[in-house]
C-alpha cells in the first residue's frame, strides 16, 4: 500500500486485489471465490475476540464491495493509481462528496455479514463517497454537476487531472476551457459488390476482379461458395471502408444445387432400363460408371456418395443424386412395330392402372 503524497489528505491507498489475493485480470468468478474463502477464514464468529481477524474481515469485505461490482471496479482500476491527484481535487472541493457522482450503482448483498456503516476505511469513504460507504448508494446529481454542498463531480475531477472523462485520455486545452469536445470521425460506409461464378468455379474455387474507386481488386472466392456467400475485405472499400463481395451462382444446365448436394437427370434407353447395363455418368469430379439394374423404372434415384459440392464451412463433399429418365425410341419402322407387338404379348405386362 502507498500513502498519499504532500498536499493529499494522507489517506492510504489500498490494493484491493492484493487484499483478496487475486491478479488484476481476475474474473468475477475468481474474485467471488477468493472472497468466500477469505471470509470463512477470518469471520469474527470463527475467531471470537481476535481483533486482527476482525480488521482483516472488514478489509476483505471492503475489497469485495469494490471488485465484485463491475462499475466500481472499472472506476477503481482507472483512477486507483491517480489517488494522490484525486485526493488533492477532493481537498479543493472542500466537501466529502463522492468523486463518482452521477455514475450510478446498486446495493450489493453478500452471503456473509458485512461491516457496519462507518466501519469502512477512510480510503473507501473518500474514494467512493460518504453515501456509498453508509448505505451502498451514490448521490443522484447529474454527471459532472456538483452535489449539494459543493462536492465535485466525476468529470470535474478527471478534468482537473487533465483527463477526458469520455475517453480516459489527456484532455485538450480547448476542453479545459469548456469548449465542445471533438467527436470521433464516423466510420466509412460499407460497400458491396457482386461476383458471379459458375458451378464449376464454385467446385474448385476461383478469383474475380472487382472495380472499386477506379481500382481493380482481385479477390479469392473459396470453393464451396454459393449464392449469398459474403466475403469481407476489411478496409478495401471506398474511403477506407470495408468491402463486402456477395457471390451469385449462375444457372447450370446439368446440375441442380441444394447446399452441398447436387441433382441431375440420367437419360436411359428402353434397352438399358429393361435389361440393365453400366451407364457413364458425368460428375464435377469426373466420369463414373453407374450400374443400372434390369427393370429400372423411370424416376428411380441413385445416390453417388461424395460426388457433390465441397462444403463451404466444414470438411468433405456432399452427394450427387442421379434420377433415371426413360427415353423411348421414335420413328419405328413397320417391322419394328410388329416385333414390338410380339414382344409385348410375350411380356404380358399387367395393367398399371388396375387400381384406379
Amino acid at each position: 500500500m502507498a500513502s498519499g503524497g504532500p498536499g493529499s489528505p494522507g489517506l492510504e491507498y489500498k490494493d484491493y486485489y492484493a487484499v483478496l489475493g487475486v491478479p488484476r485480470a481476475a474474473s468475477q468468478a475468481e474474485v467471488k471465490k477468493a472472497f468466500r474463502k477469505l471470509a470463512r477464514q477470518h469471520h469474527p464468529d470463527a475467531k471470537p475476540g481476535d481483533t486482527a481477524a476482525e480488521r482483516k474481515f472488514k478489509e476483505i469485505n471492503e475489497a469485495n464491495e469494490v471488485l465484485s461490482d463491475p462499475a466500481k471496479r472499472r472506476q477503481y482500476d482507472q483512477l486507483g493509481a491517480n489517488w494522490e491527484a484525486i485526493s488533492q481535487a477532493r481537498a479543493a472541493g472542500g466537501t466529502a462528496g463522492s468523486p463518482f457522482e452521477g455514475y450510478g450503482g446498486s446495493n450489493v448483498h453478500y452471503e456473509f455479514r458485512t461491516a457496519e456503516a462507518g466501519e469502512f476505511s477512510d480510503f473507501f469513504r473518500v474514494f467512493f463517497g460518504e453515501d456509498v460507504a453508509a448505505n451502498g448508494t451514490r448521490p443522484t446529481t447529474g454527471r459532472g454537476s456538483p452535489a449539494p454542498g459543493g462536492a465535485m463531480g466525476f468529470d470535474d475531477i478527471l478534468a482537473g487531472m487533465g483527463i477526458d472523462a469520455r475517453t480516459a485520455r489527456p484532455a485538450s486545452a480547448s476542453s479545459h476551457a469548456g469548449s465542445t469536445r471533438s467527436r470521433p470521425a464516423p466510420k466509412p460506409a460499407v460497400h458491396e459488390a457482386t461476383a458471379e461464378i459458375t458451378l464449376d468455379e464454385a467446385y474448385k474455387g476461383t478469383t474475380r476482379l472487382v472495380e472499386v474507386d477506379g481500382k481493380r481488386l482481385e479477390i479469392s472466392i473459396p470453393k464451396g461458395a454459393e449464392t449469398g456467400t459474403r466475403i469481407k475485405l476489411t478496409g478495401r472499400g471506398p474511403g477506407g471502408g470495408d468491402l463486402i463481395v456477395v457471390v451469385r451462382m449462375l444457372p447450370d444446365k446439368r446440375f441442380t444445387r441444394r447446399g452441398a448436394d447436387l441433382e441431375r437427370d440420367l437419360p436411359l434407353t428402353l434397352e438399358e432400363a429393361l435389361l440393365g447395363d453400366e451407364v457413364p455418368v458425368e460428375t464435377l469430379k469426373g466420369r463414373v460408371l453407374l450400374t443400372i439394374p434390369p427393370g429400372t423404372q423411370p424416376g428411380r434415384t441413385f445416390r453417388l456418395s461424395g460426388r457433390g459440392m465441397p462444403r463451404f464451412k466444414g470438411e468433405g463433399y456432399g452427394d450427387l443424386y442421379v434420377k433415371s429418365r426413360l427415353v423411348l425410341p421414335t420413328g419405328m419402322s413397320e417391322e419394328a412395330r410388329t416385333a414390338a407387338r410380339s414382344f409385348l404379348v410375350l411380356a404380358d405386362q399387367p395393367n398399371p392402372r388396375s387400381d384406379d
